[in-house]
């Protein structure tokens, strides 16, 4: 591959609209390769439509020669649900985890799974491993499994495990966890003034345990941990991503930032510097959700990078060894989805919820 191609898996964006990619996104995908797209709620009306702009993505990537993209989304369950009102409605993890029943979380991974799949997605980011330790959370709450690291820990994994076994990549969240912030990171910098060893005993409990069972992928948040490192955020962060994630706990597997273009990276950050040193730091795939301009200009902040000497193409070929790595894994392909039949799929939820409900009564 050259450099060029390298760089574009390195990079998964957003998209405007929901009908066939527009011309910005046909560009993302023929001339900077890029090596992933994630859909939102503003790209998702219906599930005909959404399986139709899917695959066309698919085909445009295929037409292009490159390697088969990941598709992904956010489909966790609750209020964090992506696909159309077509699907039943899978509910938020922490009424799951009140069961403390792992098969049912179980079942939950491998549901989510069946509900993207058959869409056409290949990647969900999910579950959420963040543990719910302060109630005035403003992002976090019933997205997490519970309240303590017991609870996140063996609900996520059951979670993450279904979710695997269904053919979907399963990209757990927010190292090193989300749980104990006071804002939310979608509109500032969250800063939390603890110590490796205290996120030791709690917060990094959940991803030790999904870095034992190799995790697909690790999404690392954009949170300051001043008495860390006082310098960078997590997702950028030499200290947590380069020392502590790969060192530490001793994780090989794929890392991919929260979304750059979030508050608490545009508030106080230059993107192109941030995407740099995030990759320098040990990340492999950066997210940029929203809009063609800023996915060039991480493209481009990388290719520069790469030429000036700041990376090196050593470190650049770590990164896509893990990402094709993955994706041969899985058996990606850019082969279309065939239209979804939705009468087995809902009933299995449907069936799945009644036993959540026995369980929590």
């Amino acid at each position: 591959m050259s450099l060029e191609e390298k760089i574009g898996q390195m990079i998964l964006a957003g998209f405007e609209g929901t009908a066939a990619p527009d011309a910005s996104t046909l560009r993302m995908i023929r001339e900077d390769r890029i090596g992933g797209v994630i859909l939102y709620k503003d790209n998702i009306a219906d599930a005909s439509k959404t399986v139709k702009l899917i695959n066309a993505i698919k085909a445009a990537n295929a037409k292009a020669g490159n390697v088969p993209i990941f598709v992904s989304v956010d489909q966790e369950g609750g209020k964090v649900s992506r696909l159309p009102s077509s699907y039943k409605k899978i509910p938020e993890a922490a009424v799951v985890g009140k069961t403390g029943d792992e098969k049912l979380a179980t079942r939950m991974g491998e549901l989510l799974a069946r509900e993207v799949s058959s869409a056409g997605f290949n990647v969900d980011f999910a579950p959420v491993l963040d543990i719910n330790s302060n109630p005035d959370n403003p992002v976090i709450g019933t997205r997490s499994f519970g309240t303590t690291a017991d609870i996140a820990t063996r609900m996520g994994l059951a979670a993450m495990r279904g979710l695997r076994e269904e053919g979907v990549v399963s990209v757990v969240k927010h190292f090193p966890g989300h749980g104990d912030t006071a804002v939310d990171s979608h509109l500032d910098l969250p800063v939390l003034n603890k110590t490796a060893e205290q996120l030791a005993k709690l917060e990094w409990v959940p991803f030790q345990a999904a870095i034992g069972e190799q995790a697909d992928a690790v999404m690392v948040a954009h949170i300051l941990f001043p008495k860390i490192d006082p310098d960078a955020p997590a997702s950028f962060s030499k200290v947590i991503i380069g020392d502590q994630l790969r060192g530490k706990l001793g994780y090989k597997g794929v890392v991919i930032t929260d979304d750059m273009t979030m508050g608490a990276i545009a508030k106080h950050y230059d993107l192109a510097d941030a995407a740099v040193k995030s990759v320098s730091a040990g990340s492999d795939i950066l997210l940029v959700a929203h809009g063609y301009d800023v996915e060039r200009k991480v493209y481009k902040a990388l290719l520069n990078a790469v030429k000036g000497g700041k990376l090196t193409e050593a470190r650049i070929d770590e990164s896509v060894t893990r990402i094709l790595t993955l994706k041969s894994r899985y058996k990606l392909s850019d082969a279309a989805t065939a239209m979804p039949e939705l009468q087995k799929l809902n009933a299995d939820i449907g069936s799945w919820l009644d036993d959540v409900a026995n369980a929590n009564r």
